[in-house]
């Protein structure tokens, strides 16, 4: 009769797991940068500012108290909406710094991964960002001696 034990796994040395951790690493760094620049991307119609929508807001606050029932709805879940966009502006991330975290990683990763600038490109990564990196449009990658910090 065969039983079935589990086997065990020999633990990773430190030669397998720090590739590892770094593949982690990269790969949180560039979905960090992706969701950034996606976030500010330009939206149709006049662009929204704190000061554009804190305005708004205290309009709002204003006449939500001398309308009647079905404006109160509307102007509540505008004043919902409003708050919210408040706080993803506030808490918004640095661009600059994702893009600097992102310029030291970005070949390594392109290497490892397989990833083209023409598909960078189609994400949104400009060409100075992927220049910066050593990401060419011709496909090839550029080696650029870069110290990692």
């Amino acid at each position: 009769m065969v039983t079935n034990t589990p086997h065990k796994r020999q633990p990773f040395s430190s030669e397998q797991s720090e590739p590892l951790s770094d593949g982690r690493e990269q790969s949180k760094i560039v979905r960090r940068y992706l969701e950034a620049i996606e976030l500010s991307k330009p939206r149709r119609g006049r662009k929204r500012t704190l000061e554009s929508i804190t305005r708004q807001l205290n309009s709002i606050d204003t006449s939500i108290k001398n309308t009647h029932p079905l404006n109160r709805l509307h102007l509540t879940q505008k004043k919902i909406e409003l708050t919210q966009e408040l706080e993803r502006m506030k808490n918004s991330p640095d661009l600059g710094e994702l893009e600097n975290q992102f310029v030291t990683i970005a070949m390594d990763y392109s290497q490892r991964k397989g990833i083209s600038f023409p598909a960078w490109k189609e994400l949104g990564v400009s060409s100075e960002v992927l220049a910066r990196a050593g990401i060419a449009p011709s496909g090839k990658l550029e080696r650029r001696n870069r110290s990692r910090s």
